[in-house]
């Protein structure tokens, strides 16, 4: 391309025109861009920060992966050494998981039980800090001995009374009406046969989880000791939960530790738990992509239109561009690059946009949410109750590079149909 045609390609673009609706639908053609790239990067910063939560807060919380035994694990400290020494496993803890009912009053939710080893739970989980300072301290504190005395309190040293504690989910707290200080009574099935008496205990609560998540709707701790006396196997604990160094790994580690173990062991992994959420994300952030890309590739091919449009109004110059000697290749320049200039500028303000959109899409949401009283995301639906923003630089640069190479594309046929005109007929009733 010769200076000339980028010269005067660059003197169109930026020229009043004559014809108004010329100038109309290049705007059009701009503001299209803009809003298919600004919406675009937005929504996939959006989608990003969806899979970034699901990895730091709803994973970081629950294991990557998990050990049991189906009777129980008796001496679990051997165990976590064992597991440890793998070099794929960077931390294990151990666990008792139950499936219990929470009742205060009329008030009966169902809730996954997990008691937890205080000291040991930090390496595996992130769950420390979505509580207050003080309530793991407090959860320790109000151990109760084995097995457990259904309603009854334990004198601690000064001689208090003190029952166990727990810990719930903030939407699982605000489901049964409770505040720290409120006894609730768990039941646990019974697994000694069909017509045994569920076990049940009355515990305090003494600490809100406030994760943002789903989790905080189904989610309930207690201490290892408590949990395991309200268990099938008293003074044993259902597995350890296990930390990878590498989350999408996490299926084939399990699966090998678990072959080398003796038979009574068995594995799962935050796929089998989680999988679908993770799943769905990515194909939410797929088809989501493609249908806006769809919108970014009408947007650019608007261009078509306008060069069409610019070309029957410039005409007459083009003939006397053709007379001044001008080549069929240096009219056709001329026009790629007028049409570069309106898919760069569009393009170039969808970036802005969208990354204002990416970095305030959050307080835009919770803004309106506060002024309407509404509720765009609800964790007892969605996987979090916010909407989460993350910008991946790659993105912005994927898609401005795929907007500027259709809007490159669009402007081949106006300009080769510019490159046809023949000066005669052009000037003949000039």
């Amino acid at each position: 391309m010769r200076l000339f045609s980028l010269f005067v390609g660059l003197r169109y673009a930026g020229a009043r025109r004559r014809a108004q609706l010329v100038s109309f639908i290049s705007g059009i053609s701009i503001l299209g861009l803009m809003v298919g790239v600004g919406l675009l990067l937005t929504v996939l910063s959006v989608m990003n920060g969806f899979e970034k939560e699901l990895k730091d807060r709803i994973l970081g919380i629950m294991p990557h992966g998990a050990v049991y035994h189906r009777y129980g694990v008796d001496d679990w400290l051997s165990l976590q050494q064992r597991l440890e020494s793998n070099p794929s496993i960077q931390a294990a803890a151990p666990f008792v998981e139950l499936q219990a009912m929470l009742s205060v009053g009329r008030k009966v939710k169902p809730a996954g039980l997990y008691g937890i080893n205080i000291n040991a739970e930090s390496k595996v989980s992130v769950i420390a800090d979505f509580v207050g300072d003080d309530v793991f301290s407090k959860l320790a504190n109000n151990s109760i001995p084995l097995p457990p005395l259904a309603d009854t309190e334990v004198d601690d040293q000064d001689g208090n009374q003190q029952i166990p504690g727990i810990v719930l989910g903030k939407g699982l707290a605000e489901s049964l009406s409770v505040t720290e200080g409120d006894r609730i009574t768990v039941l646990v099935p019974n697994g000694q046969g069909r017509r045994a008496l569920p076990k049940y205990q009355s515990l305090e609560l003494v600490g809100i989880i406030e994760s943002g998540t789903e989790l905080d709707y189904s989610l309930a701790l207690i201490d290892l000791d408590t949990a395991s006396a309200l268990s099938d196997f008293p003074g044993r604990v259902s597995g350890l939960r296990v930390k990878t160094l590498n989350l999408f790994d996490a299926p084939s580690i399990i699966h090998d530790q678990v072959r080398s173990m003796e038979y009574g062991y068995y594995g799962s992994d935050w796929t089998r738990t989680h999988g679908n959420l993770f799943h769905a994300v990515q194909m939410s952030k797929n088809l989501v992509g493609l249908l806006l890309f769809l919108i970014v590739a009408i947007a650019a091919f608007n261009v078509v239109s306008t060069l069409v449009m610019v070309v029957v109004d410039k005409q007459s110059d083009i003939a006397i561009l053709k007379t001044l000697g001008a080549s069929r290749s240096d009219i056709m320049a001329i026009f790629m690059v007028q049409g570069c200039v309106i898919g760069a500028l569009g393009t170039a303000l969808g970036v802005f946009f969208g990354l204002l959109g990416s970095l305030f899409a959050q307080d835009v949401v919770a803004l309106v949410e506060r002024l309407f009283q509404i509720n765009f995301l609800n964790a007892e639906i969605y996987p979090v109750s916010y909407l989460p923003s993350q910008i991946q630089w790659p993105d912005f640069v994927l898609v401005s590079c795929v907007s500027l190479l259709m809007s490159l594309v669009a402007t081949v046929y106006p300009a080769w149909r510019a490159s046809r005109i023949e000066p005669a007929d052009a000037l003949r009733y000039e």
